[in-house]
């Protein structure tokens, strides 16, 4: 009498051997960990961009920068700030206490804004190296655990010298889940991964936009 099998998830799972289900665990890790980073970058590209924009009206309102610094201070939240504050301490630094500047201000004011923005830019783009990491090797990783799990399909098919459909589907159908697990990972991984590298390219060339506007306004207040 033939054993009826179930084919639910949990009972492939069950039902496949060590080295498959330790396939599983690892693509499944991969999976929860993919999607929580592509939350929190979500969330964190949102909240950058948020920033930008208010940081921008206040930036172009008309304040003057020295009372704007003095607002947000040395050591601001924001990305924005966080480069507009590093041009204005510099800028500031530069300053001799006759009131002249000392020579080579606009290098080192530039200098110090791209410091700012390369910083910004490793803590956006962060994590994405994971992404792109199980993005392509989450499918050889479902392979390798759908090989082994068809080759001990195929070894007891053979102890039990019965090629019934009964007989062979369960063992490949489990072989097959670490395929489909590793598809699972990987497909997400892949599409966020593209999305969020835009997304971190396009808010990065909004720094680098607004230091070279905030490097001509010093520029032209040095030349004054």
């Amino acid at each position: 009498m033939e054993v009826a099998h179930e084919f639910t998830m949990w009972a492939l799972f069950a039902r496949a051997t060590i080295i498959v289900k330790l396939v599983m665990i690892m693509l499944v890790f991969a999976s929860i960990w993919c999607w929580a980073i592509i939350i929190d970058k979500t969330i964190q590209y949102r909240r950058a961009r948020t920033e930008a924009d208010i940081f921008d009206r206040a930036f172009w309102s008309g304040e003057p920068l020295d009372q704007l610094f003095d607002q947000i201070g040395p050591d601001p939240d924001g990305a924005s700030e966080k480069i507009f504050a590093a041009g204005m301490l510099e800028w500031r630094r530069s300053h001799r206490q006759d009131g002249g500047l000392i020579a080579g201000a606009t290098a080192r004011i530039d200098r110090s804004m791209d410091v700012a923005i390369a910083k910004e830019s490793g803590r956006l783009q962060k994590s994405l190296a994971v992404l792109a990491t199980v993005g392509s090797t989450a499918p050889f990783v479902g392979l390798f655990g759908t090989v082994w799990g068809i080759m001990n399909a195929f070894i007891e098919i053979a102890e039990a010298q019965n090629t019934n459909l009964a007989v062979v589907a369960p063992g490949i159908a489990e072989a097959l889940l670490a395929t489909g697990l590793g598809l699972l990972a990987a497909i997400p991984a892949v599409i966020y991964y593209n999305k969020l590298s835009a997304d971190s390219d396009r808010i990065v060339a909004g720094y680098e936009a607004f230091a070279d506007e905030f490097a001509t306004i010093l520029s032209r207040q040095l030349d004054s």
